[in-house]
């Protein structure tokens, strides 16, 4: 029997490779097997791994959707970018709340919006797997589900991640 064509692109096992990478790093720093807590000027380098994360995601996003519509010569490399730097900064960003997540009880964080916002990112990480390696409609069990309806799902949800950055990072810094 043929492995289904979904099995033999290459893309997809990279991203794989990666949300595994970034399980295994996840844990790891949740259960202080590794030890990322130290500073790097007045913040926490777990700290600078979710900035740097989210602002990639934040400045990326907006940026691929202009380019690819402008150039689309240039398709298949901003693609890429998108799928590959998005799962990077979102390994980033798990590093950051599995360091957060497994703080003593004593010093455990407020859930709220850090939460709310891992949420958003993971469910946006499985719409963009499912709508980039069209998984659903390569194993033909699913035709009900158009590509266009999620598509328009990872849209929303983009859009509810830059609400909830916004007012996670102002709540964070004091000002909400």
């Amino acid at each position: 029997m043929e492995r289904p064509a979904v099995l033999k692109d290459l893309n997809l096992w990279v991203a794989l490779t990666i949300i595994l990478v970034t399980t295994i790093l996840s844990i790891a720093t949740f259960f202080r097997w590794i030890r990322l807590r130290f500073q790097i000027g007045p913040f926490y380098f777990t700290h600078w791994l979710g900035w740097m994360g989210a602002l990639f995601i934040a400045f990326y996003t907006p940026i691929y959707y202009i380019l690819k519509r402008k150039k689309p010569r240039l398709v298949k490399t901003l693609i890429k970018i998108h799928v590959f730097g998005n799962l990077l900064a979102v390994m980033s960003i798990s590093i950051h709340y599995a360091q957060q997540m497994g703080r003593p009880a004593q010093f455990y964080p407020e859930l709220g919006t850090g939460l709310s916002l891992y949420i958003v990112m993971f469910i946006l990480v499985a719409t963009g797997f499912l709508h980039r390696f069209g998984i659903l409609d390569k194993l033909g069990r699913y035709r009900i589900i158009l590509p266009h309806q999620n598509r328009f799902l990872h849209i929303a949800i983009t859009l509810t991640f830059y609400i909830v950055i916004i007012v996670h990072a102002l709540r964070n810094m004091g000002i909400l």
